[in-house]
């Protein structure tokens, strides 16, 4: 499948935000499904992109999929620390799943972080029934981290996401080179 990996345009803030707000809730990662709170979150793309930079995969004009990434701290960081950037709201459409947009998404936002000045690493939040993902970070180089684990919303107790990062080369562990890359 051919896509690209872009910055989301304005025009398609409502089309993300639904696609990522869909993807929660038919995958089960709502607790309190159509009326989790979470939802204007998930669907406030405009928000993320004025605090964080929202990337799309795309075909043309048809939105595949979808992520935020942090580079330095702000109001979107959840869990990112001096020197690291963060990924947040990883989301592909249903029928481009199993096509390397996840992965590709992943990859830009670790590529991005590695030309931001002093940053050492990349560093995400995941709930535990994520599976498929955690074996999309785990192939790409990022480790568990159970020391920073938390919940995000320590009123309900039971909430606990899952937390993973990735070192660079010089760092600690680095992700492993793109199988299409140059020798």
């Amino acid at each position: 499948m051919d896509f690209v990996i872009r910055r989301a345009g304005t025009e398609e803030f409502a089309a993300l935000g639904e696609l990522t707000a869909q993807a929660y809730l038919r995958d089960g990662f709502l607790d309190f499904g159509e009326s989790d709170a979470y939802l204007d979150e998930l669907r406030d793309v405009g928000g993320r992109a004025a605090a964080a930079e929202v990337l799309v995969a795309a075909v043309d004009d048809h939105v595949l999929g979808g992520v935020t990434f942090v580079p330095s701290g702000g109001p979107m960081a959840d869990i990112a620390r001096s020197g690291e950037a963060e990924i947040r709201m990883l989301a592909v459409a249903p029928e481009a799943r199993g096509r390397g947009v996840g992965e590709a998404l992943v990859r830009a936002c670790t590529d991005r972080a590695r030309s931001v000045p002093g940053c050492a690493g990349v560093v995400l939040s995941t709930q535990r029934t994520m599976r498929t993902a955690h074996r999309l970070y785990e192939r790409l180089g990022f480790v568990r981290t159970p020391d920073r684990d938390w919940n995000p919303l320590p009123e309900l107790d039971g909430i606990s996401l899952l937390t993973y990062g990735l070192t660079f080369p010089g760092h600690g562990p680095g992700l492993p080179p793109r199988p299409d890359a140059a020798p």
